[in-house]
């Protein structure tokens, strides 16, 4: 490909070289994120992945696609750029870990102003270590330049990820009922949502990033807000194994209002004890300089619960002791009961 060069298309905007450049860099990256599934590197037409599936009865494949959306707006205001990737593989792999699926690959499209090739490498080091942190192979993706279409220093991130499950093993919420527990695994931050609402709360574009908070224990708000998304993966592959678990919730955009009842029968409801949630200071902040209701907050950003998780009374000591045990700071937050509300938060 060294052969492959075209000055005309250069001076429209597209450096193939570049693009060339980029793959170079970013290699060391994605040899991190193998697994023994991988039967190609980068650079054919299409990735392949060889799944085990020993000791499934009846394999499901399950897929989820999703961006970084405007958060990617802080990593260029604070230039820096191997972290969202990490929120890119997060809002994926934490979706189909809902249905009780393994991560099995993960692949990545960067469309972008100006293919500057050690930027692109780094956002790709953000996607590996998200892959890592999943269990899932890094089998390919696509970078492409579109001058005129995005400004030269800026882009755009979105990916996909194929899981599978054994059809007997479906997380479906069927067999909730009165009384089930709910327990909150802990964000570490606002994640990847509801940023077009935190761009204006704290008006990012003029107001100093940099600058460290107080409240936010000396870090800057562009720090904070800039955490990567947590992948709740391996410790909830880990609980499946220990607890017969009933439900699951990713609670992304929309927050506890739209994403709780995803995972509810008809019928039912979550009732949420609103003084046990463990809110983190960076929404208390976002609340009283935005002026936000607490009822807009619990319906646009997760308020330090980034997933949850509704077993069994009788197994909600055992999955607390499980999911410690994987180094999360579980807690209870609430019950199922009847109704067609959804969620109460009281």
């Amino acid at each position: 490909m060294e052969k492959s060069f075209s000055e005309s298309y250069k001076e429209a905007g597209v450096d193939i070289t570049a693009g060339y450049k980029a793959v170079e860099l970013m290699k060391k990256h994605i040899k991190r994120a193998a697994t023994g599934g991988m039967l190609t590197g980068i650079g054919g037409f299409g990735g392949l992945f060889e799944p085990d599936l020993s000791g499934m009865r009846k394999p499901i494949l399950v897929s989820g696609t999703d961006g970084v959306g405007t958060k990617l707006k802080m990593a260029f205001i604070m230039d820096k750029h191997n972290t969202v990737g990490i929120d890119c593989v997060a809002m994926c792999v934490n979706d189909i870990i809902c249905c009780g699926a393994k991560p099995l690959f993960f692949l990545d499209y960067i469309a972008c102003g100006k293919n500057v090739p050690e930027k692109i490498a780094s956002i790709v080091e953000g996607v590996a270590d998200g892959c890592v942190q999943s269990g899932a192979a890094l089998v390919g993706g696509e970078t492409a330049e579109m001058p005129g279409f995005y400004p030269e220093d800026e882009y755009d991130l979105a990916g996909f990820s194929v899981g599978v499950v054994d059809k007997d093993k479906i997380i479906d919420n069927s067999k909730i009922g009165r009384g089930d527990i709910i327990i909150a695994l802990p964000s570490s931050g606002v994640h990847s949502n509801g940023f077009s609402l935190v761009r204006k709360v704290f008006d990012v574009e003029n107001g100093d990033m940099l600058k460290p908070v107080e409240y936010l224990d000396n870090k800057s708000i562009g720090e904070v807000l800039l955490t990567p998304t947590k992948i709740y993966v391996k410790p909830m592959l880990s609980l499946f194994e220990k607890v017969n678990v009933k439900g699951v919730s990713h609670i992304t955009g929309g927050g506890f209002y739209e994403n709780i009842p995803r995972s509810i029968p008809e019928g039912y409801c979550a009732k949420i004890r609103k003084s046990e949630i463990k809110v983190l200071p960076i929404f208390e902040l976002i609340a009283q300089k935005g002026n936000i209701p607490e009822r807009d907050m619990f319906n646009t950003f997760n308020m330090g619960v980034g997933m949850s998780v509704i077993v069994d009374k009788n197994d909600a000591d055992k999955t607390l002791a499980a999911l410690k045990k994987s180094g999360e700071d579980a807690y209870i937050i609430g019950e199922v009961v009847k109704g067609d509300d959804g969620v109460i938060i009281c």
